[in-house]
Parts: C-alpha cells; sequence; structure tokens
C-alpha cells in the first residue's frame, strides 16, 4: 500500500464521521491531526498503513511534547489516532488497532476561573458607555454561551424572553432563557447598530460585517487588560455564569441542559470548585 493510499484512507474515514452527522469543526480537527501523525510517518519512512506499530505512535506523541505541544493536545490527538484505526479495522482494512496500548500523556486539569464579584462588575462598568461591547459582556456573563456561538447569533435569534442557541461543534441546539439585564442589553445595542432582516448576524462591526470569534476575543481581551483582571480568557465568562447558577441554587441537570454539556461531570465539577470558593471566603471573613 502506498503512501498516497494513506490519505485515501483519511478521506474515506472523514467521509465516514460526516455521514455520521459529525460537525464541521469535528472534521476539520480529525483531519488535520490525521495529517499531522501522516507527516511524522513520512519522516520515519512509514508508507504503508499495515506496517504502524504501537512504537511509531508513541514517537509521534513523544515528538509533539518535544514540540512545545501539551500533554493535553498530544492526547486529543492521539484519540484522532486510535479512532482512526478503530474505523480501519472496523472496515477489515487492518488486523489490529496498533494505537490501543499507546499510552495518554498524563496531564492535571486546570481549574476553571471564575471571576469575582468585584471583577465582573468592573468589567460591566467599563463596558457600559459602549453599546455593542456591553451587550457582548452581557451576553456571555448572562447565558454562558460559548464565544463561537455568539459569534453565530442572528438577530432572529433573540425572541422576548429566549436566545436560540444553533448547534455548535458538541454543543447542542438549545433555548436560553434571558433576564432583564441581557434582553436591555441587547436592546439598547439593537437601537445603534444597523437595521438589518432576521437573518442578519446580531453582532457586527464597526463596517457592518459579521463579527468574527477573534474580533470578539479582542474586544474582550482589551476590557480585561483595562479593568486589571489577570489570567483571564473570554471562557471564563462562561465559567462563571456557571459557578453563579450553582450558588443561586439551580440543579446541576439545569445548568448541563442551558450550557450544552453533554456530561453532567462536567458540571458537577463547577461545584466541588464553588465549593471550595465559598469555604476560602467563610475562612477569610468575606461572607
Amino acid at each position: 500500500m502506498e503512501f498516497t493510499a494513506i490519505r485515501t484512507l483519511i478521506t474515506e474515514f472523514i467521509q465516514h464521521l460526516s455521514s455520521q452527522g459529525k460537525s464541521s469543526f469535528t472534521l476539520i480537527a480529525y483531519k488535520k491531526d490525521l495529517e499531522q501523525f501522516v507527516g511524522f510517518l513520512s519522516s520515519v519512512e512509514k508508507s504503508d498503513v499495515r506496517d504502524i506499530k504501537k512504537e511509531d505512535i508513541d514517537g509521534f506523541i513523544a515528538k509533539l511534547l518535544k514540540d512545545g505541544y501539551t500533554k493535553k493536545s498530544a492526547s486529543r490527538k492521539l484519540n484522532s489516532i486510535r479512532t482512526f484505526f478503530r474505523f480501519l479495522k472496523n472496515s477489515q482494512k487492518i488486523d489490529q488497532n496498533p494505537a490501543l496500548d499507546v499510552s495518554h500523556p498524563k496531564y492535571s486539569q486546570t481549574p476553571p476561573r471564575i471571576l469575582s464579584k468585584l471583577e465582573y462588575h468592573a468589567l460591566r462598568d467599563f463596558a457600559k458607555d459602549d453599546p455593542r461591547t456591553y451587550a457582548l459582556i452581557e451576553v456571555l456573563l448572562q447565558t454562558g454561551i460559548k464565544i463561537g456561538e455568539l459569534a453565530g447569533l442572528k438577530l432572529g435569534d433573540v425572541t422576548e424572553t429566549t436566545l436560540h442557541i444553533k448547534s455548535y461543534g458538541k454543543t447542542p441546539i438549545r433555548e436560553i432563557p434571558l433576564n432583564k439585564s441581557v434582553k436591555k442589553a441587547i436592546s439598547e445595542y439593537v437601537k445603534v447598530r444597523e437595521a438589518g432582516k432576521l437573518e442578519d448576524p446580531l453582532f457586527i462591526t464597526r463596517s457592518g460585517k459579521s463579527i468574527l470569534i477573534r474580533n470578539i476575543r479582542q474586544i474582550i481581551n482589551r476590557c480585561f487588560r483595562e479593568v486589571e483582571i489577570q489570567k483571564a480568557t473570554v471562557n471564563d465568562l462562561r465559567n462563571t455564569f456557571i459557578a453563579q447558577q450553582i450558588v443561586s441554587g439551580a440543579s446541576l441537570e439545569y445548568i448541563a441542559k442551558i450550557v450544552g454539556h453533554r456530561r453532567l461531570s462536567s458540571t458537577e465539577r463547577f461545584l466541588n470548585l464553588v465549593k471550595e470558593e465559598t469555604t476560602k471566603k467563610e475562612q477569610l471573613g468575606e461572607l
């Protein structure tokens, strides 16, 4: 089997994933990971997929770590390789899956960053004179949606009571209730932006084009810098929303449904973090 045939098998694999309804984001990620693996195989002169051994995959993971990839990233790429070889095994193109015995790099997961009341109040106060920036922050803080979901919002996705979120990556379609604060922020922004149709983007640039993820990240990061919020990312606004929901007494099942967590364990880890923060504040007399 020539080396080019491996790329053909990757194409078949991606088509298989597509037929299963996997998102475009998932397909791109798998393809990128596997093409990177193919590049490594070329460097060690492996051109037949049936000749690939556990040691080759171990070597690829080791090279990733040596090249500066995080253990988490290397582990994700290993998952892509495992899934690819499972497809080949099930398709009877290989006899054994050489990736099964490859160990994942061990890494500790960084706990989610949750903004303090002082931090998110400062963030909102700084942004209040710019309707677009304020609306972006309020939507993120009051709904817990992802930055990609925010960038994809249309004018028609906002109703009197809810925000309609389309499927994004692994996150499902859902309806998120809107409180008075976020409804007002969106309304004030819509008043000053150019009029548009329901299918037009909700958030646009100064030139009237659809706002991009990088635009949102730049805007929020500038706000972080201006109010001196350290070591925070846009995703921490989502983390803060989840923590606030827990503090307010919402059930984990409800929160998971609202934010689109597919596994309840993803929500549960915030519960432990909130308990830890509450204990610290009690000890410091801040409650």
